[in-house]
């Protein structure tokens, strides 16, 4: 129907990359303002180079999108990974680890749940609207999930090299920023 067709876009355009350009690049605003140089760094090179894997996967592959004979919806360029999907998975987690120190500790496991369910439903939007098989989306899932990881593990050495405290993914990359922010 048409309204869920509208519904699935507006879905799909909060994992899209001009929205995360607007999200990740407002908060590294914020957070230049205030001083945290650091968590800016993470939110620019994990999100910029997340964004570079994703293209360089896509090239490599080269699978083509789901070809209907009346699409509901079509999107340019290769279709594995799901470009919203890793995407998506990188940006909330990318703005859970540097504010999760503002969230209460009770609430943290939710907040974690939460953007869980807003990537999935942002996968399921993208195969609502045709444009993507499932291996694309749970690819770019766990691919934006390897690549998050993979930098906070490099921003984790960083902490030790300039002799802080390693941290939990539950405390944020930067849980004494909490001062500051």
């Amino acid at each position: 129907s048409p309204g869920l067709v509208v519904a699935m876009e507006i879905v799909s355009f909060v994992g899209s990359p001009p929205w995360f350009y607007l999200l990740l690049g407002g908060s590294s605003v914020y957070l230049w303002f205030k001083k945290r140089r650091r968590l800016v760094a993470f939110i620019v090179v994990t999100g910029l180079l997340g964004g570079l894997v994703d293209t360089a996967v896509k090239v490599w592959v080269n699978r083509p999108r789901p070809i209907f004979e009346n699409p509901v919806a079509t999107a340019p360029e290769n279709s594995f990974p799901s470009g919203h999907t890793m995407v998506s998975t990188i940006g909330y987690g990318i703005l859970l680890l540097v504010f999760m120190p503002l969230i209460p500790r009770k609430w943290r496991m939710l907040a974690v749940i939460a953007a869980f369910m807003l990537v999935s439903l942002i996968g399921f939007a993208r195969l609502a609207l045709g444009v993507h098989y499932i291996t694309d989306v749970v690819g770019g899932f766990v691919l934006g999930l390897a690549w998050l990881a993979a930098a906070t593990a490099a921003f984790s050495i960083w902490r030790t090299e300039e002799r802080k405290k390693p941290v939990e993914p539950l405390e944020g990359v930067e849980p004494e920023s909490i001062k500051n922010l």
